[in-house]
Parts: C-alpha cells; sequence; structure tokens
C-alpha cells in the first residue's frame, strides 16, 4: 500500500511540474482574429527549438526603423511548409503576415512570408 501511494505522488509530482511546459505554445499575446502584415529586411534568422525567429527591420511611422521579432512555429512545422534554416538571410526583403502582440511591441506570430523571390510560403 505504501509503494502504491509512493508511485502515486511521484507520478502527481511529474504531471504538475510538467504542466507550465504547455505555457509557451499560447497565442493569447497575439492578435490573431485581425492579421497584420509588416514589410522589411531580414536582420537575422534563428533557425532554433522550440519556435524558430526572424528580426526584421521594419520602416515605422515616423520613418525610423524598428526591429521587429517574427515568432515562426517549430522546426519540424516549418520544414513540413519547405522551410529549412538557408530560407531567408540577411539582407532579404520579405513581407510577414500574422497576428501582431496585443501589447503594442513590434512582434509578430507570422502565419505567412512572402519570401524575397515572391514565393509565399506558410510559416
Amino acid at each position: 500500500m505504501k509503494s502504491r501511494m509512493m508511485v502515486l505522488a511521484a507520478g502527481l509530482g511529474l504531471l504538475l511540474s510538467t504542466t507550465p511546459t504547455f505555457a509557451h505554445h499560447s497565442t493569447t499575446m497575439y492578435n490573431m482574429a485581425n492579421p497584420s502584415t509588416v514589410t522589411g529586411v531580414v536582420k537575422r534568422f534563428e533557425w532554433t527549438n522550440p519556435h524558430a525567429y526572424i528580426y526584421l527591420e521594419v520602416k515605422g511611422d515616423d520613418g525610423k526603423p524598428v526591429e521587429w521579432a517574427i515568432e515562426m512555429m517549430s522546426l519540424n512545422h516549418l520544414k513540413g511548409y519547405g522551410w529549412s534554416k538557408v530560407t531567408v538571410k540577411e539582407g532579404d526583403t520579405i513581407t510577414c503576415t500574422g497576428g501582431a502582440a496585443k501589447s503594442g511591441a513590434p512582434a509578430m506570430l507570422s502565419s505567412l512570408v512572402k519570401l524575397d523571390d515572391g514565393r509565399m510560403i506558410k510559416s
């Protein structure tokens, strides 16, 4: 009986300790219901887990450059859409469409990218 209680307690502890790892998959911080589009020059492309990022220099309303953090899906998803670590490179001009940050920060969860060569690719 004591060993069953220990197994149950260990299982419950494991369950409770892993629950917060799901939080990064939430899209509630982005306005996915009203997509936005930004066009700019790629400053860097991070082909990393759990999500890839493109840092894009976009001309702000005042004409000054603003760096946008463009979050994308996991590498497995991106590979399925046709992405690789060399799909975009520094200096490319691309257009990203997706949910902009509700906070007003220059950030977006991208769902579609128009590449420098004109191709449209899911992100």
